[in-house]
């Protein structure tokens, strides 16, 4: 059978099984497209009917989570767990709480984990949890009690050898916290069952920074192609959680100047860089003060663009880090004219099929989510991997284990790109070099 029959019989089916699910198709459909050639050389592949299997999760686990408020008020959440691949190690991947978590964005960013986890070059499979809980304006307390709750069911499903969850939008150190002392407490052990754990009980120096530091580390390899750096680079940056902040921390280290921030209200533009000092203020304003980035611009008197992203500022590179979708084809279009030549994504799927399309027809340095942002997920397998042997790296070895594990997911996505017939473009590179090292673990496992 022809090998784009054999992919678009698979998208059928995933349309079928999975109606109204927009986000978990996109991504399907992203890594399908370019597969045609991987399925021509590999007709094993087609036998062993791989794309059919990988496009099922291996587990689907959903529960209710029952809650009491500080005013004695009972709340009902769902809860999930998508344990989507186990062909390479324990199932990996964070848990987001947030209004918008649904089976469909859940599915999507466990079956990217998958393909992400595998160019890590560590042993981790693919997952992803959360719950549509929102943690915003809630008590130490309630968010607490929540946290129980929802470990209460989701323990009996995970384990250090098993499903290794970590944090994601809304669930930061206080929420891992609440769940691995409720873990503990249930299973009467203590194990690196999650990640991103606080320094003093088992969690990895540089974790909070590991997606935004390699980001760039993925960026400067890019740069790298064309005989560039980053000094003197005017970039834009989305977001202003963990991604954001850090990812402009390690820009300016590496003398580019990071001129936007933004939420889920508005914008900042700070023509002068967000240097090390206003990038403290930032820290404090989400991380401690829990606020909004509105206060940036009334502290330091700078333009603050309500209700609209970074992506009309000029740059020469656009690190979108706030969530999926928020780069459609007229951003894309709006970047280019102002001379972007790279964009690197911090947060999952953040640009559109039609906008990935423009940055590849153009020529522009673009460095998928898959690939760019895996530094997070890398760190949490190196965190994994202290907590296995009960010891603690410094902060420079993490780095340095971060900074070559970037390195050679850019080299792997490059190669396979080049050899694929697709020299330069990372985002089919990534797809095909994650796809392959997963595949071939699942032939080796036989039919599981």
């Amino acid at each position: 059978m022809e090998a784009n029959t054999v992919i678009q019989a698979v998208y059928e089916q995933v349309l079928a099984r999975n109606p109204g699910e927009a986000e978990f198709q996109q991504a399907v459909k992203e890594v399908l497209d370019c597969l045609g050639p991987v399925l021509k050389k590999h007709p094993e592949y087609v036998e062993a009917k791989i794309l059919d299997r990988i496009v099922e999760p291996e587990r689907q686990i959903m529960f209710r989570v029952p809650w009491q408020d500080d005013k004695g008020n009972i709340h009902v959440n769902r809860g999930f767990r998508f344990e989507f691949n186990s062909a390479l190690g324990p199932y990996k991947g964070g848990l987001r709480f947030h209004p918008t978590v649904s089976a469909s964005i859940l599915k999507f960013l466990g079956f990217e984990q998958v393909f992400k986890n595998a160019l890590t070059t560590l042993p981790m499979g693919g997952g992803k949890g959360g719950s549509d809980f929102d943690p915003k304006g809630k008590s130490d307390n309630e968010v607490m009690r929540f946290c129980q709750s929802f470990m209460t069911e989701l323990f009996r499903h995970i384990g250090p050898d098993t499903d290794v969850p970590a944090g994601d939008i809304g669930v930061g150190g206080r929420e891992i916290g609440f769940m691995f002392g409720q873990y503990k407490r249930l299973r009467n052990e203590f194990t690196g069952v999650l990640t991103g754990k606080a320094l003093n009980w088992g969690g990895s120096l540089i974790r909070p920074e590991a997606t935004g530091y390699g980001c760039v580390y993925f960026a400067e390899e890019m740069l790298k192609t064309r005989g560039q750096s980053f000094e003197g680079k005017v970039c834009t940056v989305s977001g202003s959680g963990n991604v954001a902040q850090y990812t402009i921390e390690k820009l300016n280290q590496l003398g580019a100047k990071a001129v936007s921030l933004s939420d889920s209200n508005g914008t900042i533009y700070d023509p002068d860089g967000i240097n090390t000092e206003k990038l403290a203020f930032i820290l404090n304003l989400k991380n401690v003060k829990r606020g909004r980035i509105k206060e940036y611009s009334d502290k330091f008197g700078v333009e603050y663009l309500e209700g609209k992203r970074p992506w009309g500022i000029k740059c020469d590179c656009a690190f979108p880090s706030a969530t999926q979708n928020e780069i459609d084809v007229e951003d894309a279009k709006t970047l280019l004219k102002n001379g972007c030549t790279l964009v690197a994504e911090g947060a999952n799927m953040p640009s559109t099929p039609e906008a990935i399309n423009q940055y590849i027809t153009n020529k522009v340095l673009y460095g998928p989510a898959k690939a760019a942002n895996a530094g997070g997920v890398a760190t949490s397998g190196l965190e994994m991997s202290q907590n296995s042997a009960r010891l603690s790296w410094t902060r420079e070895e993490v780095d340095e284990r971060l900074h070559n594990i970037m390195i050679a997911i850019h080299n792997q996505s490059y190669e396979a790109a080049e050899e694929y017939g697709q020299p330069g473009n990372l985002a089919m590179g990534a797809n095909i070099a994650g796809f392959v090292k997963v595949a071939d673990s699942m032939l080796d496992q036989g039919l599981v």
